[in-house]
């Protein structure tokens, strides 16, 4: 058997936040092998959890957005023998708009147990603060980055939730948040409502729901922040 189990163990949205998950901590120092999508950050947060653990010597081994189904081979390669393994998400949930589903497909594939932990989601955060259908509702991920593409989605997207009444969520680039705000307020009907949610969790957080028609008397959210964009019709 490859592994015992593989442990989702989410990370802090912000750094200022804390690890409020103490239930999370315990298995830690029982890992063999974590698959991070950074080194660094992943060094750094277990550093900030103080277990007492010699940071120089766990295995990370860098499973990123670059990382093809192929190259799973090379990094499961060498697994100890009934040990647990884990994935560290860069920022919230393992396996939810990040390349940890990749490593999570090859654990059910191998008959590895899957043992997904507690944390933050910002796409339900933002749900649950955006006063929008929470019980109907879809995450489309990034959205085209040619402009034209992206506004026939957005047309289209406006279009389900009017008919079904769902709300309609992604998220972009933090450096394209501004420009992709201007698409929204341009694009969507005034009767829409659209809410963003900036650096959920840290100082920044700026959670606005508003209809497009006001929109344009919102002050200008702070750039380069992570965020959240949902709307319904």
């Amino acid at each position: 058997m490859p592994a015992s189990a593989l442990y989702l163990i989410p990370t802090p949205l912000a750094s200022e936040s804390g690890y409020p998950f103490p239930g999370n901590t315990g298995i830690i120092p029982e890992i063999a092998v974590f698959f991070v999508e950074n080194v660094r950050t992943a060094r750094r947060f277990i550093s900030q959890l103080k277990l007492g653990l010699n940071i120089d010597q766990l295995d990370f081994r860098v499973l990123d957005k670059d990382t093809l189904p192929d190259d799973l081979h090379k990094l499961t390669q060498s697994l100890p023998d009934g040990k647990a393994i884990a994935y560290l998400s860069e920022a919230g949930c393992p396996g939810v708009a990040d390349p940890g589903a990749l490593l999570v497909r090859w654990a059910h594939e191998q008959g590895v147990r899957v043992v997904p932990m507690v944390g933050p989601s910002s796409i339900l955060m933002a749900l649950m603060a955006s006063g929008l259908n929470g019980q109907q509702f879809t995450f489309h991920g990034y959205l085209p980055i040619d402009r034209a593409d992206q506004q026939k989605l957005l047309r289209q997207l406006e279009v389900s939730s009017r008919k079904d009444h769902s709300t309609q969520i992604f998220i972009e680039t933090p450096f394209r948040n501004e420009k992709l705000l201007e698409q929204l307020i341009s694009i969507l009907s005034a009767e829409t409502r659209l809410c963003v949610a900036t650096a959920l969790q840290s100082p920044q957080e700026i959670i606005i729901c508003r209809k497009i028609k006001h929109w344009q008397q919102v002050p200008a959210l702070p750039p380069k922040q992570p965020a959240v964009f949902l709307f319904q019709a």
